[in-house]
């Protein structure tokens, strides 16, 4: 996909435009000056609506991506699905996109091999949890066993010793999911800073923001903080601004509100026979048209498929 091209929807990409994307996501997560924001995609639609949102960058969920193509989040889908469904991510906006990796899927070697497939797709960034193959999801069950720190360790390093600087790489700790506590968070993050981390992601699944909190003010910026506040939503944005936090992702939302929407929309025609009732809450044809720039097809289309020729236009 060229820089500067017109249409969202070209096909390829140089290692300069890879870079750039690399750079706009470390500025957004790798900075403590001011608090980002990263909007959950799962595919090229919801890829497009968050970039015409306003947002500056992207998380490809593993969750929403399992989701679309119906997995459970339990690394069902295999890293190469995972790699062509963040193609489709990077095409369809110029945002630079964070990617959930899961574990890496699998030991060191995995994870090197998915890190640089990402980089060839055109993503900024990936985050690798210190999750044992085959994961589950954080918010699934009491059974989350974590990675040995210094096997974790090494696949951070074989990602950075891959990659270089091409890919933002961000640890993400799943100690509290797991109920080990703050000083083995800490200590992971401090094994995962000196592995090569770009920034730290610590998890955790309850309702209060405590924890989190608590964890950035024990870890005293020593790198960027990024949270995921899905269960703690009731949180107020202030509190993370004045815990100096670098990034929030918005995880899943976009999956959960297409759920609900499809659900509804889906519930309402089986039932009513008819679309009278439902075409006024959902988007027009023109909308959707809009959005993946149609209008440059058919411009494309008089330049490549029918041109004027200069012959043509003296007569």
């Amino acid at each position: 996909m060229q820089e500067n091209s017109d249409s969202l929807l070209a096909g390829s990409r140089d290692r300069e435009h890879d870079l750039s994307r690399a750079d706009a996501l470390r500025r957004e997560v790798c900075s403590s000056d001011s608090l980002s924001f990263l909007m959950e995609a799962h595919d090229g639609l919801s890829a497009a609506i968050a970039e015409r949102a306003g947002f500056r960058g992207l998380w490809a969920s593993g969750l929403s991506i399992a989701c679309s193509l119906g997995y459970r989040d339990a690394n069902e889908a295999s890293w190469s699905e995972l790699v062509d469904a963040v193609e489709r991510i990077v095409d369809s906006t110029h945002l630079p996109v964070l990617v959930d990796g899961d574990g890496g899927f699998g030991n060191f070697n995995n994870a090197r091999l998915l890190a640089r497939k990402l980089r060839e797709r055109g993503a900024a960034g990936v985050a690798l949890e210190d999750s044992c193959f085959p994961k589950m999801n954080s918010f699934v069950g009491n059974r989350h066993p974590l990675a040995d720190i210094e096997e974790f360790c090494g696949r951070l390093r074989a990602v950075k010793d891959t990659i270089g600087t091409d890919l933002v790489v961000v640890a993400r700790i799943e100690a509290l999911i797991a109920g080990h506590g703050m000083h083995e968070a800490i200590s992971r993050a401090q094994a995962y800073r000196e592995a090569g981390s770009d920034a730290i992601l610590i998890h955790s699944r309850s309702s209060s923001a405590d924890e989190v909190l608590s964890f950035a003010r024990a870890w005293q910026n020593r790198s960027p903080v990024v949270i995921v506040p899905t269960k703690y939503y009731r949180t107020p944005t202030s509190a993370y601004r004045r815990a100096r936090i670098s990034t929030v992702i918005w995880a899943n939302h976009s999956m959960r509100a297409a759920v609900a929407a499809m659900r509804q929309v889906c519930d309402r025609l089986f039932a009513e026979e008819n679309a009278t009732t439902i075409e006024p809450d959902i988007a027009t044809l023109e909308e959707v048209f809009d959005m993946f720039d149609y209008d440059e097809l058919a411009r494309a289309e008089t330049q490549y498929l029918h041109p004027i020729t200069l012959q043509q236009a003296r007569s």
